[in-house]
């Protein structure tokens, strides 16, 4: 029996959808994951982090000033050191942001660490702000970008007391960043994940309702293929145990994109015995600093005074 000719067409039709569908989600969805310069994701309205005045001061009374890190592939990074408002710094922060944010977001907590005696280094992560770089990588190639940094401040700023304080994406890279690099006094995570693949498989369920973890860890490495890093090496959980500094982890409990579980899990591999966990109550991903207000910071600047204290 003869095919009717109408039959043909929806079945080569159907087939180029399949193929067409195919190739989108090989080559095209798995860069939305790691490509932080995509023109196609900077169409799409992202909430930010809810901004808090931690300092009512003129900004013009701190002294600032922009650094040019080349990493160890020879990306240039940028970065911005904030000195300490006073004749003798006590301690250096390095500060780390969230995913496509930048070292601006953390203008007012250098300017609130200034005032309380401390420098601070905001870094643009790879890939963001003024940072050269096309793709983001979890922390694999981003903790030794702070390692460069690091050699950086102790060789051309004679700046050695330094710990690192970081969001989301942020806290991930300063988490691997510690187990990496002992030089790194203290730590201070906010909100962050435990492993790269686990959370690409939550974000494809919170943008889509349903998730398939096959599926997800398909994206997951052939965006790692692209971006050039073994997707298995992206794992803070990973570093925690070497992780023998003092740390302080924080989580909101009402966080729906990072869920407060993977703090918690992180905290239990933490090797050292120097390590607070802080739960903010009714805290989501977006609003810590909101919702923690000034007896959180307080809490922070004192576990920053007691990490660098001369008995530490």
């Amino acid at each position: 029996m003869i095919k009717k000719p109408k039959t043909k067409t929806i079945k080569r039709l159907a087939l180029t959808v399949l193929v067409f569908g195919f190739l989108i989600l090989h080559f095209f969805v798995p860069r939305l994951i790691t490509e932080i310069r995509n023109p196609i994701v900077g169409l799409i309205k992202r909430n930010k982090p809810v901004k808090v005045e931690l300092v009512a001061d003129n900004y013009s009374e701190i002294i600032r000033k922009d650094l040019d890190i080349t990493s160890f592939d020879n990306i240039k990074l940028s970065a911005l050191l904030t000195y300490a408002a006073k004749d003798s710094a006590k301690g250096t922060l390095i500060l780390l942001h969230g995913i496509r944010s930048s070292k601006d977001h953390f203008l007012e907590l250098s300017t609130f660490l200034s005032k309380n005696g401390y420098n601070s280094v905001a870094l643009d992560l790879r890939a963001h702000g003024e940072s050269e770089g096309q793709f983001c990588t979890f922390g694999v190639k981003e903790k030794k970008d702070v390692k460069a940094l690091m050699d950086y401040l102790i060789k051309n700023e004679d700046i050695e007391d330094i710990g690192i304080w970081g969001q989301s994406l942020g806290g991930a890279v300063a988490l691997q960043a510690l187990g990496y690099d002992n030089r790194i006094k203290f730590g201070i995570i906010e909100s962050t994940f435990t492993d790269y693949k686990t959370i690409v498989n939550d974000y494809f369920h919170l943008n889509t309702g349903f998730s398939f973890a096959p599926f997800s860890n398909y994206l997951a490495n052939r965006a790692a293929s692209i971006a050039g890093f073994d997707p298995n090496d992206a794992k803070p959980i990973k570093y925690c145990s070497n992780i023998t500094q003092p740390i302080l982890i924080v989580h909101g409990n009402k966080d729906d994109r990072i869920n407060i579980k993977y703090g918690k899990q992180n905290f239990s591999k933490i090797k050292s015995s120097d390590k607070i966990f802080k739960e903010i109550e009714s805290a989501n991903h977006l609003n810590v600093w909101k919702v923690g207000g000034d007896n959180y910071f307080n809490e922070v600047l004192n576990f920053i005074n007691t990490s660098t204290s001369p008995n530490n």
